[in-house]
């Protein structure tokens, strides 16, 4: 009888440990599809909250070793403002440059949104308007509605009026608010246009 104390205990305990790793979820790592769709959202820093920042290290590996892009904007991002990691602006911004520099719109697209508005940096519209022509000009909406209204607002180039136009006239929007802002955006900088101009910029991108 002594013999099968221990043996019933062990046994008790194990399906006890079983039963309660069955109630705790494994954290998978976001692949690239949903990660880009996280950082196109502006939810990329909430769900590493939400998910208790269990994956801080995978992140880590993938922006400093793998270096993939979006992990890259998603460390940098994390860094500059102290998610799941002590805060380092300065390290934050290097490697939110350096996703921009591998060419993630959404890396281009907030380092125009930051020097526009002098968020961690020191305000530099002209700066900002470069960055949003870079992005605007492969297809971010955001950057695209950022573009034209600082051309609105006279930063910028009258050479860069007809390339902007086109760029946010030819942009499928679904929101009906956005819609709303770029037609507003699109009539305004219309006015500043030639005409010859203005019928070039609403021609279809492969005509």
């Amino acid at each position: 009888m002594k013999k099968l104390i221990p043996t019933l205990l062990i046994l008790t305990l194990l399906s006890s440990i079983k039963a309660h790793a069955n109630t705790f979820e494994t954290i998978q790592l976001y692949t690239q599809d949903e990660l880009n769709v996280l950082i196109k959202n502006n939810q990329h820093l909430q769900r590493v909250k939400a998910d208790e920042c269990q994956l801080l290290q995978d992140i880590k590996a993938h922006a400093e070793k793998v270096q993939e892009p979006s992990y890259v904007y998603l460390w940098g991002d994390m860094l500059a403002w102290g998610v799941c990691t002590e805060r380092d602006v300065e390290l934050g911004m290097h490697y939110i440059k350096e996703s921009a520099q591998q060419g993630l719109l959404a890396a281009i697209e907030q380092l125009g949104r930051y020097y526009n508005k002098g968020i961690l940096v020191t305000q530099d519209k002209d700066r900002a308007v470069r960055y949003f022509r870079e992005a605007a000009l492969q297809g971010h909406l955001g950057a695209q509605i950022n573009y034209i209204t600082l051309l609105n607002q006279g930063y910028g180039s009258p050479y860069d009026f007809e390339d902007a136009y086109r760029a946010l006239y030819n942009s499928v929007i679904a929101n009906p608010t956005k819609k709303k802002q770029a037609n507003n955006l699109l009539a305004t900088l219309g006015k500043k246009m030639p005409e010859f101009a203005l019928k070039n910029a609403r021609r279809e991108f492969n005509n």
